[in-house]
């Protein structure tokens, strides 16, 4: 009796989690366009149905027995989902900087509800993501609503879909010249690969990294420099 519990348990959630994830697909899909640009003036009018999904993440948490794809696709989701929901909460406004919650910016704000636990940005990209889920790739897929991020997808990640679209987006992203400056002797590189250098010379150099997604290949003599940031917000 109590397997079958279990598994019925199991499979709602399967079914709940796939139709939640649908409802936040098509919220992507109508106010963010292929370039990652977010029209938050129209998403604001959907905002009740962004709140139904995070009403659902914050009765929801991985289940132990989820793929690793599984479990990145969800967290993803979530970082990205709340980070909508904050800017939707203080729409208009210039940059996420600008976000001071009792002296605390908007990455260290405790508002991000799943499975009946508060947590903050960072803890998500820090502490889930980048720790329990390492994958350099996870710098694409979360995005932190700026000009300078590599653009948020407009859709939903999956299971079936984050092996690809995580792919997509890093070598759109290395090679997108407003981000990225790549030539043989010379690359002006995102703050990204700065800030999180350790992440992506974990088996190998940055150029090594930066030469598995560059339409330009690069060698360990190339001047590396990195660009200014823009953290002006990624709306239309």
């Amino acid at each position: 009796m109590k397997k079958n519990i279990l598994l019925f348990i199991s499979v709602l959630t399967f079914i709940q989690l796939n139709s939640q994830t649908k409802t936040f697909n098509s919220l992507l899909q109508r106010h963010v366009s292929k370039k990652g640009n977010v029209s938050y003036k129209a998403f604001k009018k959907d905002e009740a149905k962004l709140d139904k999904y995070l009403s659902f993440l914050n009765k929801t948490s991985p289940n132990k027995n989820w793929s690793t794809n599984k479990q990145k696709a969800f967290w993803i989701n979530v970082y990205n989902a709340y980070t909508i929901k904050l800017i939707l909460e203080n729409y208009p406004l210039k940059s996420i900087i600008d976000i001071n919650y009792n002296g605390k910016t908007a990455w260290k704000i405790p508002f991000v509800k799943v499975g009946g636990k508060a947590y903050t940005l960072d803890f998500v990209e820090h502490e889930i993501l980048r720790k329990k889920l390492f994958d350099p790739r996870i710098h694409v897929g979360v995005n932190c609503a700026s000009v300078s991020c590599p653009k948020l997808l407009n859709s939903a990640f999956t299971e079936k879909n984050i092996e690809d679209k995580l792919n997509q987006l890093m070598k759109e992203f290395i090679n997108d010249a407003t981000k990225n400056i790549i030539s043989k002797k010379k690359v002006y590189l995102s703050k990204i690969f700065e800030w999180f250098i350790n992440d992506f010379n974990k088996n190998g150099t940055l150029i090594d990294y930066l030469n598995i997604y560059s339409n330009k290949k690069i060698t360990a003599d190339t001047e590396v420099n990195y660009l200014k940031y823009n953290w002006l917000l990624n709306g239309k």
